[in-house]
């Protein structure tokens, strides 16, 4: 990509980004809506454990799992280094 295409990319990305932050209306989310009644936040600590500790236990949990049930043995190698030949034989 040559320098003039490089520069109408960079400003038609930086125009649209820009375009998006003034059209979205931050002020808005601090309006209540009718019917709405949000509960009360969470700690530090409730954040942490519900958003990071909870998928990594879940990862740990399903992969001990699927290393546990692996039912697959080691195969036998089947490839030229499992074949034995004689001395002294010849290809025909």
């Amino acid at each position: 990509m040559d320098k003039k295409n490089a520069l109408r990319a960079g400003a038609l990305a930086a125009g649209t980004t820009l375009m998006m932050l003034l059209m979205s209306s931050p002020a808005l989310a601090l309006t209540r809506d009718d019917g709405d009644d949000p509960g009360k936040g969470l700690s530090v600590v409730e954040t942490l454990g519900l958003y990071v500790l909870t998928p990594v236990v879940l990862f740990l949990v399903i992969a001990g799992l699927v290393m546990a049930l692996d039912k697959s043995h080691k195969k036998q190698d089947t490839t030229s280094s499992d074949i034995r030949t004689k001395a002294g034989t010849e290809a025909a």
